[in-house]
């Protein structure tokens, strides 16, 4: 985490000048994040490093975001030949760490959660590319692409992807796109002191698409354990406020199967790929909250497919189960 030899000059350009450079963290992808402090003052250094990351999809919707309304990290220098980008600080206090410290805030932030939620589905989607069938298989397909070879499985690829077909391709009809956030849970949402507003994070992904997929994504959280009973209260919640009906629901557990799908190729490929076996550890969570949406009636295509290919005692920790 040694910071980019481009950030002092960086800093220098941008005001800050003399400014302490303390690493922060990374995440999945190839960026990385540096806390800048200055006297009294602090920022966050996002290090996108081209060829591999391309900061502008998140300026561009930082500004979407802050300019409806939504607490988005202001932009305050950029320097794109270099990937580097110098955001507002919104401080430590991410929700996945607030409620698990204080569990009896849970229900409030998680209600909180879901109200920016059906706020942002007020809005016309940004000008982004649309979530469609062709990037819904896609995702889909890291979980053959990657999870079932590490297993040991060879499975019909084919069957996947007209299982897939025969669920996803009612779901594009019939809805107003939304900003689909794509990775809104609670490690991306932030408590900003002094604010009333929550802190997003890690958009540069969005699409125009489904509005339950952000759902999905905060209360079949990847990282950290969502109860059923809360997360059938925040659906109850979602669609009460809004009036969304039996769609919304089918919606909801068809895309969550193919979001947890997507996110066991996904862990498995950092493993395997880029070195990093902290993420099958996570892959029984993930694997717990597609089998509980494949039993939605409007999953079965997709449930025969993974009864006939993927065997139960197979999924899970792939590490685990091929005894690296």
């Amino acid at each position: 985490m040694n910071p980019p030899a481009a950030a002092p000059d960086f800093l220098i350009a941008a005001g800050w000048e003399g400014a302490e450079i303390r690493p922060l963290a990374g995440d999945a992808s190839f960026r990385r994040y540096f806390r800048v402090v200055h006297h009294d003052r602090s920022a966050i250094l996002m290090d996108a490093p081209p060829p591999h990351e391309d900061p502008r999809p998140f300026i561009s919707i930082a500004r979407w975001l802050t300019g409806r309304g939504f607490a988005a990290p202001s932009i305050l220098a950029e320097n794109l030949v270099h990937g580097l980008v110098l955001l507002e600080d919104f401080g430590d206090a991410r929700l996945r760490e607030t409620v698990d410290a204080a569990p009896e805030s849970e229900l409030r932030l998680y209600e909180e959660a879901v109200d920016l939620l059906i706020r942002l589905g007020q809005h016309e989607a940004a000008d982004i590319r649309a979530y469609d069938l062709a990037e819904y298989q896609r995702e889909a397909g890291l979980l053959p692409e990657w999870y079932t070879p590490a297993v040991g499985l060879e499975v019909d690829m084919q069957g996947y992807v007209d299982a897939w077909d025969a669920v996803l391709a009612p779901l594009l009809a019939g809805h107003t796109p939304v900003t689909v956030l794509r990775d809104y849970h609670a490690e991306n949402i932030m408590l900003i002191e002094g604010s009333e507003s929550l802190g997003l994070l890690d958009f540069q992904d969005a699409l125009a698409g489904h509005p339950a997929y952000d759902l999905v994504s905060l209360l079949q959280d990847a990282r950290r354990d969502v109860a059923p009973e809360l997360e059938t209260a925040m659906l109850d919640r979602y669609k009460r406020i809004t009036g969304a009906g039996d769609a919304f629901d089918v919606a909801y557990h068809v895309l969550g199967a193919q979001r947890n799908a997507k996110i066991v190729g996904i862990f498995t490929r950092l493993w395997k790929r880029d070195g990093k076996p902290r993420y099958p550890g996570l892959c029984p969570r993930v694997w717990g909250y597609l089998e509980r949406d494949l039993k939605h009636p409007a999953l079965k295509p997709v449930a025969d497919w993974f009864d006939a290919n993927v065997p139960v005692e197979l999924r899970g920790d792939p590490l685990a189960i091929v005894g690296e």
